[in-house]
Order: structure tokens, then sequence, then C-alpha cells
């Protein structure tokens, strides 16, 4: 089969938290299936429109496209309890969940034993501790690689449970090398439940699904979750996820070849945030930071936490625009920044004394950015619709960007909602 149309990327080029959600929400009118490849409940993606925000963990985010194919694909990690959830809430709105979700057969099980390993594991670590979620992410894709996992399509076997109750023993038999209390029973009941809810979905050969339907013309948008400077690989490693974040993602989650990759949407922060730990070569810990973490309402909509807040760190940004063969920019929250006086963004770093454009091996390293200042434009932008009524300060942010990275800003972002956005 040879696909008649492209499958189109959209991921976040920085620690995650960038703003897809809503990008994913506004572009979905162009596409009639989006498919998540990657990642689990640790992604929290937040939609806003007609005043309500929803957030959205393990759904993809064209749920509620009319007439859209939403596909959770072999490379997300899928929780039956907190998919159970979050699709009865969207069910109270009327929105038809079991007429709009495909799951993928393959996609694997986040089973109650996985938090408590998360948990376990992330406090025997102390200060070295990565900022997991906790909610099983790094355990599930551990068993997936130690091929020890369960799928869901093994939930339609005669012998699930057997299966189910082998890893789960696997799980407490391992759980033995850490100073850990905990309940080895608990939610088994509800996970089985949600379950029994999982099976009356569409549960699909992924692969086959999504390449039939490019085979059929069908324009298909594929959505990653947290960043590409969280990637397995390519990340500030160890203080990474679990999964390939960047492009190359969206074929192995999904069962589509390199030459099916068509437009690849980077998203990105006008500034940049971190949750967890892990190296930020921008962080501010000044008053200014707390401006952007508090105008920008920074905080985890998964986890709550506060959000680390920074300049734009240019490096950092044209790394993930190589690694992901970034065709066109999409800039987020530059609203936030309407009233400093100056903007900063890091063009190089002091790594051992010696200048570089290029992001050190080294997690660990000691960097200091060497920064670019631009005039703030202090004006409001988040009521401005068209490009041409921009302010000119902030026209020549853009156009510096645009310039360093080779890459257009399709896309500015100037609010939470559907409609405070510029297609340019």
């Amino acid at each position: 089969m040879t696909p008649k149309a492209q499958l189109d990327v959209v991921l976040g080029l920085q620690w995650g938290d960038e703003g897809k959600g809503k990008i994913v929400d506004v572009l979905a009118d162009n596409y009639e299936v989006v498919a998540r490849f990657q990642g689990g409940p640790n992604a929290g993606h937040s939609l806003k429109f007609e005043e309500t925000t929803f957030v959205l963990h393990s759904v993809p985010s064209g749920i509620f496209r009319e007439n859209s194919t939403n596909i959770i694909g072999n490379g997300v990690v899928l929780d039956p309890i907190i998919f159970e959830e979050e699709c009865r809430a969207l069910e109270k709105m009327g929105v038809p969940v079991r007429e709009r979700i495909k799951i993928s057969k393959k996609a694997h099980l986040i089973i109650p034993t996985h938090k408590i390993i998360d948990a376990a594991s992330e406090a025997s670590k102390g200060k070295e501790k990565i900022g997991s979620t906790l909610k099983g992410i790094g355990p599930t894709y551990m068993d997936k690689t130690g091929r020890n996992g369960l799928r869901v399509g093994d939930t339609l076997s005669s012998d699930f449970k057997n299966r189910f109750e082998t890893l789960r023993n696997k799980h407490i038999a391992f759980l033995k090398q850490f100073d850990f209390e905990y309940d080895p029973n608990s939610n088994i009941n509800e996970w089985m439940s949600s379950v029994e809810y999982l099976k009356t979905f569409d549960l699909v050969d992924g692969e086959y699904l999504v390449n039939k339907e490019l085979c059929n013309g069908r324009k298909v948008l594929a959505e990653g979750a947290q960043g590409s400077m969280l990637d397995v690989d390519f990340g500030s490693y160890p203080f990474v996820t679990s999964s390939t974040t960047t492009c190359s993602g969206a074929c192995m989650g999904l069962g589509v070849s390199p030459s099916s990759i068509g437009e690849v949407f980077g998203i990105f922060k006008a500034y940049c945030t971190r949750v967890g730990s892990g190296p930020f070569p921008t962080e501010l810990f000044d008053q200014t930071g707390e401006t952007l973490r508090r105008q920008g309402h920074e905080f985890g909509a998964t986890t709550g936490r506060s959000r680390r807040t920074g300049w734009l760190d240019l490096v950092a940004l044209k790394y993930a625009i190589m690694i992901n063969g970034v065709s066109s920019l999409i800039m987020m929250k530059a609203d936030v920044m309407d009233n400093f006086d100056t903007i900063k963004v890091a063009v190089k770093y002091i790594v051992d004394g010696k200048e570089t454009d290029q992001v050190p091996y080294d997690t660990y390293a000691e960097i200091t950015p060497v920064y670019k200042e631009f005039k703030g434009w202090n004006t409001p932008l988040s009521h401005i619709r068209k490009e041409e009524d921009l302010p000119i300060e902030f026209k020549e942010y853009v156009e510096f960007i645009e310039k360093e990275t080779g890459v257009r800003i399709s896309v500015i972002s100037l609010g939470p909602d559907r409609a405070e956005t510029i297609i340019r």
C-alpha cells in the first residue's frame, strides 16, 4: 500500500507544556484523523473554547471536532482508570467518545503496581529525583522493552487475568528491594472494572488503520506529548521521559514509514518552562521569573506543580528543530511578556570557558547563556487578530527567531482560547 496522503506531525520543541493541546484543536479542523503516538497520562493537553477549559491526558486533542477519528497509537501507554474517568467526563458533555476514539491493540497498559514502582523508585533517589509524575509511565515502558508488558489486545484473551497476576507478582518481587510501604491490592478491582469499560471501545490494529486512512487520502495529524528536550535519547538524560518524543516517535508509535511524514509543526513558547529536575540554562530565579510564572499560569496541567521559568533558549530550540526536521514553527504565549521593558534570548552557551552553539552531552555541565536583548512591546497582544496590527517590537522578535532558526513561524498564539490565534 502506497499512501496517497502524508501524515503531518505536531510536537513540542522544549521541555513540554508548550501548548500542544490548543494547537492540535486549532489544526484539527483541517484533519479527519488525529492520532496520539507516545506518552501516557503524564501528558496534560489543555484546550479552551467557549469560556471552558478542558484538560486531556490520554485522549487525542481532536476529540471535540465532529466527524473526527481519534486514534490512541501503539506507542502510548494507557491507564484504564484514568482513561475511563476522562471519557466519562467527555460523555457528560455530550461528546460521543466511542464513535470518535479507536485504540491500538498494541498500546501497553499501566497496571496499579506500575504506579507503586514509580513512587518507590522516585522516593529512593532522594535529591536525585527526576521529577516523575508518578503515573507509572516509566515502569510501563520498562516492561514494554523488557518484554513483560500487558497490551490492550491482551484484554480480549481468555487468560487475561492470569497474565495480569503474573505481571503483578513480578512487580511485588521487584518492590522487595525498596524500603517502601504500599498496599499490593490497591485499586485492583477499580482497574479491572475500567478494563471492562475499555473493551467497549473499538480496539484496532492501529498500524493498519492509520495506513489505510492515508491510502484513502484522509488527512492525518500525529500528536506528540511532552517535549523534544525530554526525549529518552536526545533529551537531558536522565532527566527525561521514557518514550521517543521527537518526530521519529510518530513512525514507531503509529506504524507508519518515514516517507509518510509530511509537515512537521514544532511548537515553542516565546519563553521557556520546565517541570521537575534537570538542566535549564536560561532559568530565572528573580522577580522576572516569578512574573512569567504568574502571568503565564505556569502550573502543571497533570501535577499542578509550579513550572520553572526562563528566557527563550535558541540553542536548545535550534537543536530540537534539527533532530525533528521541523518545517513550520508555532509560537505560543507571547502575550505573557506584554509588560516587559526588556526581553532576552539565549543565542549561545559558555561551557568550560568556551563559547558554543551546541547543546553539550554532559547533562551536569556548567552552562552560562549568552543573551541578546530586545526592547519589549509593552502592548496587550491577546485582542489582536491581524498580523499587520502587531507592534513593531514584537515583529522584530519574531523575525529574529525566524532568521536564526531558518524556519518560518506560521502560527502565533496570543492566548488560551481558540480565537486568540493568528495564522500567518
